[in-house]
């Protein structure tokens, strides 16, 4: 048996950034993590092919270097590094046309001009809206709920960026955003590109803000990769929290949280091992995990009991791997080197394969995110090759499920998996002809994959829960906690994706989590 101030149960990013914000406040803190190494949804590995670093799940960070709960821990210190493509973002078009986000605002409005005179300028005043309003939407995304200070911030920038005109559009569609700003395509294809990160439709309000987001992040800090793979953002976090004097313990899943007198006073891992937790608990596991599994069903209190019963999980993903001996053979190539690029015949294909994934249907031409990995990073892979993955959603397997094709059962074995691969293979090919011949390794994770090297994942859900607006804010994870990482359980905290403000990697709710943890703490001192 241990104890100390804090336990933190998972070692993902939202769980290292809480404990490394509680040993900055002086706590002892113990990080448990199931698996043989921390990161969570943040990892890289060698095993495709020894040669090439593969991000395992997520690749690149436009919120981290952004984010009020990162930027502080000054993890450069600790040994990150950034790196950055020639192009923050790509979309090839069956045409040969190319929309191309890059970090100088002057290429990607010069870019867009050449395509349709008049964007240019279009897409300048889009950047300078951003510019008025930009900084306190990102504050307020990735710092304390409720955002009382961004808000306010918001408020008093509110009629010079153009009052309820600016209102209007930030809950515009994405879809609309780039249909009334832009005469050409190549804006819209950005901004609905992105705001499809996401599982909110693409034609629904809500949408466009997180399209605008992404898209004006791109443009700002770019989507950064850490340099040597995405484990090494993960490494430096679990660097810096063992500086201060914080634990780690790997290979230990925590199977219960003990409750008494209402008060979570310690956890229980796989081999009995009991960690005491004088202070709090914070979990960094799904909300599923936590009030299905980890809470016995008595001190669950019943609000969030009823709440969990009408959880909806976000859409699940298929990843594929690539070990290439040479670049992508785009069949035109893009005027500058894009390290994310998205694959979509148009907005409206895009809109169209997303909406079959909502009504559980598996697409034929299904909208892919992919990134060259080597050319964001040059370490990645020997020179001359590409470190190249893509991933796509696809519905959950909680209901029956259909297949465009008729070639997918939707169970996600190893023979399902296989045959989208194919079907995500031959959809690159399309547009970069030769590309099969290029290949030295192929690995595809499917929903099954991906969760069991990562539980939060569930069924391969991504964002630990919708994103859609039903679910969000004051209603993430369910109404009765009001956005709010407390639990309902006295000293136990959510601190995952599943809490306000989901996912993305920026260590809000790890933040939150531990944020209020210390406060509770303190107002209990005062009494």
């Amino acid at each position: 048996m241990t104890s100390h101030d804090a336990v933190v149960v998972g070692a993902g990013p939202n769980g290292l950034v809480a404990a490394n914000h509680l040993v900055d406040a002086g706590w002892s803190v113990l990080v448990v993590e199931a698996q043989d190494e921390v990161g969570g949804a943040v990892r890289s590995d060698r095993e495709l092919h020894p040669d090439f670093v593969q991000d395992t799940f997520s690749a690149f960070y436009p919120l981290s270097p952004a984010s009020a709960a990162l930027a502080p821990l000054r993890l450069e210190e600790h040994g990150l590094a950034w790196s950055h493509a020639p192009a923050v973002l790509g979309h090839p078009l069956p045409d040969g046309r190319w929309a191309v986000l890059h970090r100088d605002r002057e290429i990607t409005a010069g870019l867009m001009d050449e395509q349709h005179p008049g964007d240019g300028e279009a897409w300048h005043e889009l950047c300078a809206l951003w510019d008025r309003i930009g900084d306190p939407v990102v504050a307020g995304l990735t710092g304390p709920f409720p955002p009382v200070r961004a808000g306010l911030r918001m408020l008093a920038r509110l009629r010079s960026a153009g009052g309820l005109d600016l209102v209007r559009t930030l809950l515009t569609p994405a879809t609309a955003l780039g249909e009334h700003r832009f005469g050409g395509d190549a804006a819209g294809l950005l901004l609905s590109g992105n705001a499809g990160h996401a599982d909110i439709p693409i034609g629904s309000p809500g949408s466009g803000l997180f399209g605008l987001l992404l898209t004006m992040l791109g443009q700002t800090v770019g989507f950064p990769v850490p340099v040597g793979g995405a484990g090494e953002l993960s490494a430096a976090l679990r660097r810096r929290l063992e500086s201060r004097g914080g634990e780690v313990v790997t290979g230990a899943e925590v199977t219960s949280i003990l409750v008494q007198d209402r008060t979570a006073r310690a956890v229980l891992t796989e081999h009995g091992v009991r960690h005491d937790a004088r202070r709090a608990v914070v979990a960094d596991v799904s909300a599923l995990r936590l009030f299905n599994r980890l809470l016995a069903p008595g001190d669950v209190p019943p609000r969030v009991v009823r709440g969990m019963r009408s959880f909806e999980l976000d859409p699940g993903t298929v990843k594929v791997d690539w070990a290439l001996s040479g670049p992508v053979p785009w069949a035109s190539p893009p005027p500058y080197a894009p390290g994310t690029v998205h694959v979509a015949d148009s907005v409206d294909q895009m809109g169209r394969a997303l909406a079959q994934v909502a009504s559980h249907t598996i697409p034929a031409d299904p909208f892919l995110l992919t990134g060259q990995m080597t050319t964001s990073d040059p370490t990645r892979s020997p020179a001359g090759t590409e470190s190249f993955w893509a991933y796509t959603h696809v519905p959950q397997s909680d209901a029956p499920v259909t297949d465009e094709l008729g070639e997918i059962t939707g169970r996600w074995d190893r023979d399902d998996c296989e045959r989208f691969g194919d079907r995500i293979q031959a959809r690159i090919e399309r547009l970069a002809p030769g590309f099969g011949s290029r290949l030295v390794g192929r690995r595809v994770l499917g929903p099954r994959e991906l969760e069991a090297r990562d539980a939060n994942l569930i069924g391969g859900s991504l964002n630990g829960g919708t994103a859609q607006l039903h679910q969000e804010l004051v209603l993430r994870p369910v109404p009765a906690l009001w956005g709010r990482p407390e639990t309902g359980v006295r000293r136990l905290y959510l601190g995952s994706a599943s809490a306000h403000p989901g996912g993305g990697v920026h260590g809000a709710p790890g933040a939150n989590a531990a944020r209020a943890a210390l406060l509770h703490h303190r107002s209990h001192l005062r009494r």
